[in-house]
This record gives C-alpha cells, structure tokens and sequence, in this order.
C-alpha cells in the first residue's frame, strides 16, 4: 500500500512538473562560471528536475546497499552464536535469550525477540 502512493505522489509530482516547465517557454541565460549560454527554460526546469531526481535517487540505494550489508552481517553473527548453542544442547532456550540479548541492543525489532505483535481491534 506504501509503494503505490508513493508512485501515485510520484506521478503527480512528475505532472505538476511537467505542466510548470511546458507555461515556462521562455528563453533565460544561464551562467555556468566558466561560459553563459541562452537557453529555454523549459530545459532548465526539467534538467534540474531530472538531476535533482537522480541525486535523490542515489542516495536512496546507497542507504539501502549499506541497510542491507548491516543486515546481512547481523543475521551472520545471529547465526553463528544460535549454531553454537544448539550444538552445546542449550538450544532454544538459549537461542531465544540471544535474541531478547539483541532486542535490548536494539539489533532486532521486538516482534523478532519472541513479543507478541500488537493487534489491531476488528470493527463490524
């Protein structure tokens, strides 16, 4: 549900843009430091929107890259320390304490650590 109005909002954004950028058609000079050209400033909304959108972009999945790296090494060392105690015969017991262990170190979310997810009241 998250994902489609983002794209909604998305493409709203994308046509309010548009609709901005098509009523701006006239010529504008850019100054780049280094040279100055004339331009239509239809171009220059949508480069910048363009760019803008890209940088943003960017830094989304290199946040995600480093969220899902972060995950993976958690769900490793996790990994490591429940294969060891199940070995030792501790097993689940010991298993659910490192869990509620790194739930207290905020590692894991509470519904991970064994908590009961809270529920939403039905209404008729």
């Amino acid at each position: 549900m998250k994902g489609q109005g983002m794209l909604i909002s998305a493409f709203v954004f994308a046509l309010v843009i548009a609709i901005f950028a098509v009523i701006n058609v006239d010529s504008v000079q850019v100054n780049f430091l280094f040279a100055k050209t004339t331009t239509p400033l239809i171009l220059v909304i949508l480069v910048s929107t363009l760019l803008g959108g890209l940088t943003v972009g960017l830094f989304g999945l290199l946040r995600q890259y480093r969220l899902q790296r972060t995950i993976r090494s958690l769900e490793k060392e996790l990994h490591e320390l429940m294969g060891g105690h199940e070995q030792s015969g501790g097993g689940y017991r010991k298993a659910k304490s490192v869990e509620a262990a790194a739930a207290a170190k905020g590692e894991l979310s509470s519904d991970a650590a064994g908590a009961e997810p809270e529920r939403e009241p039905m209404n008729d």
